[in-house]
This record gives structure tokens, sequence and C-alpha cells, in this order.
């Protein structure tokens, strides 16, 4: 996974906001329901982002009239039925009722969740950097006390940490022959999917550095966890394949597995000159092996593998429950697997591993999230981003 970073100072990701901002959806006009504290904060958000506020819906809209030199409107005056431009609607109130009670009149009115309206996470953004600062720094551990120290500077960031204000867009190119474009990375041709925009393939390639930076707790490669010459690796939720990119010449073998259609063929691209080594797997790896899944030791039965990075979703798990018999066996392999994505992974994982016989350590640092799969996170708001094991 690749995670977008707003920044100096853009705290908060709005999904419309990003698409907007890249051109996706020009066919709605966006509005703010709440003119209120975090109304304000939320249209402040989406003027860094550059995106066009058209006005704030309020029920107090006759007595608040303007904010911020827009009009505030009653529901009503936004959802005219017969609008030419179907209204875009972040939600940022406070009180959860009331954003229960909007919820419910913007589904009468035929208003769909992700596709005509959205929660704003500005609010919850808050909560967590208001939990950070009323820690006693002084008493926590050193890892803690930087994320607290990067929270009275910045609002929000998921790796919260000072790395990440080093990086900048890069310079996006264009092949006319396949209709994509690309980002040169250490002098090779990264490619991106053929529906993304420039500034959407800028914004994507920073966060991958951001995400791949020494410090960075999405960090895959350190010291004795890099590829050797003549390993075969195996890269299990590759999206750009940009770990595989950077051994491609040391890899004697490189297993691509995406289930994305959208990234299979920038992958082909990408990998073109590579391909007498490549084998791109559109199939997710699971615990079971039924029409679009396949189990890892079915697959590899009988393979040399000696190197596996799995990034896929919180499936991590599945993937180990299919993997017993390479991990139980094979005395010489590397794994780099992601523990973010569900609560007690790093702890399930690693206990997992180390029933088989690895040695592991944590990334650096911790990131930050608001939501899993759907789930408020709870208190203290922090996963580690990686385990690494190795036998």
């Amino acid at each position: 996974m690749t995670f977008t970073i707003f920044i100096p100072n853009m705290a908060f990701g709005n999904k419309i906001a990003f698409n907007e901002a890249c051109g996706e959806n020009p066919i709605k006009d966006i509005y703010i329901w709440g003119a209120g504290h975090y109304g304000v904060l939320t249209a402040f958000d989406c003027e860094q982002k550059g995106i066009k506020i058209r006005a704030f819906i309020d029920i107090n809209a006759n007595k608040i009239k303007t904010r911020l030199g827009l009009p505030v409107l009653i529901p009503e005056q936004a959802l005219i039925n017969d609008a030419i431009i179907k209204p875009y609607i972040i939600v940022s109130v406070e009180n959860q009722d009331a954003a229960y009670k909007i919820t419910e009149f913007l589904q009468k009115n035929c208003l769909k969740e992700n596709e005509d309206y959205e929660y704003s996470e500005l609010i919850s953004w808050v909560k967590i950097r208001n939990y950070f600062l009323q820690l006693d720094s002084q008493n926590q551990p050193e890892e803690i006390k930087e994320i607290i120290d990067f929270l009275k500077k910045d609002l929000f960031s998921i790796f919260p940490y000072e790395f990440i204000h080093k990086y900048e867009l890069p310079n996006v190119l264009y092949d006319n022959d396949c209709k994509m474009h690309y980002i040169l990375h250490k002098s090779k041709k990264l490619y991106m999917p053929s529906e993304w925009n420039e500034s959407k393939c800028a914004n994507y390639y920073k966060g991958l550095c951001i995400e791949q930076d020494m410090d960075s707790p999405h960090r895959y490669e350190v010291e004795n966890y890099i590829v050797k010459e003549g390993d075969v690796i195996v890269d299990i939720g590759a999206a750009e394949g940009i770990w595989a990119l950077e051994n491609a010449e040391k890899a004697s073998k490189i297993y691509l597995f995406e289930c994305e259609e959208k990234w299979i063929k920038a992958l082909q691209k990408t990998f073109e000159p590579y391909n007498e080594k490549i084998e791109i797997i559109n199939k997710f790896i699971s615990n079971v092996t039924e029409e679009n899944e396949v189990a890892f030791d079915d697959f590899f039965n009988g393979h040399k593998i000696n190197f596996v990075k799995a990034d896929i979703e919180g499936t991590e798990r599945k993937f180990l429950q299919g993997a017993k018999n390479i991990l139980q066996n094979k005395n010489d392999i590397k794994l780099l697997l992601c523990t973010y994505h569900r609560e007690n992974d790093e702890i399930t994982l690693k206990e997992i591993l180390e029933k088989y016989g690895f040695a592991t350590e944590y990334s650096k640092g911790y990131m930050l999230f608001l939501y899993s799969y759907g789930k408020e996170l709870k208190e203290p708001y922090i996963r580690r981003g990686l385990i690494r094991a190795k036998k």
C-alpha cells in the first residue's frame, strides 16, 4: 500500500479532495456540511490542496448566511434534484448524532457514501493530535517523543516524523507509445496506471519516497535484510513494483503478485527490460487455492525462494497460514510483512513467525491511522509498519 501525503501542513486527506485536485472528478460541486469550527478547518485544508468549495451547508444557514466569503445554504438548496452539476458533500460536524441525522437525510435524497458524500477525517485527526499533545512527553519512549514533537508543529501525517518534509514532487514523463506516465526512479522507468494524470502520478511517487525513507516505519530493506546476488524474490501486493525494481539486477527470478488490474499493464511496462526473469501473477495469495486465490505452499512447491515482501491489505495472516510448509522447512528465507492493516497484527504475526523459528524485528517508529477497515482505532492510535523475519 502507498500513501498520498499532502505536506507541509496539509493534514487531512479527503478522498474527493485528492481526486478533484487531480482532475478526476470535474462534474461535482463540493460543499462542506457544517459551518462551524471543523467545517472552517476542513475548508482551509481543501484550500491548501487547491480544492474549490462552492458553499457551506448548515441547518442554521438563515443565521450564519456566509462563512469565509462563501454562502451558507440550507440542505434543500444544495440538493436540488434537477441540478446539472451533482453535489459532493464533505460532512464536517463534531456531534456524532448530528452526523447520523445528516447521513439519513443524504441517503433519503439518494446520495451514496464515497460517491456523493464522505465524512471529513479532520475531526478524528484533531482528536488524535490532542491525545498525543496531552501526554507527558518526558515519560514517553523516544519514538513517542518524536511523534509529539512532530504534532506540535504539524497537524497530521500517517508518518509523523520530520523526514517527510525533505521530499518534493518529481518530474513526470510521458510515454507516447504506451500512453502511460512514468518517473525515472534511480535511472529506471517506473510506470503508472494509464488512467492516472500527471498530478496523481507525482503525488503517488512522492508518497513512495516518503514510505521508503530510511527512517520510515514502512521502510522495507535495511541492513541484514538486503536482497543478495542471485536471490529469487517474491513481491506480494506489488502495486507499482518499486521494491522489486530496485532489486531487478541482483535477483535471478522475480515473482510479482498483483490483483488490481490497473497495475498489470504498468508492471509489464516497468519490467519489460527484465522479461526473462519476471513472472506477473494476477491472483491473491491466500490460505487456499481456488479460482483467483492461491496458497503460497501450492504455488511455490519445490521452487527456490529467498526473499518475500508482502503488503496485502490485512491478509498477511492468510499468507502465513498458506505457507506453513515453506516456513517450517526452508532455512534460507527472509520476510518483510506489513503489520499496520489490522489490530494486533504486529503481535500475531510475530508469534506465528517465531513459532517457525524465525528471528524477528520491527521497523523503526510507528504509523498513525484513524480507521482500520471501517472500525475506529482506539488509543494510542499507533501501529508498527513492518515486521522483518529471517532464519
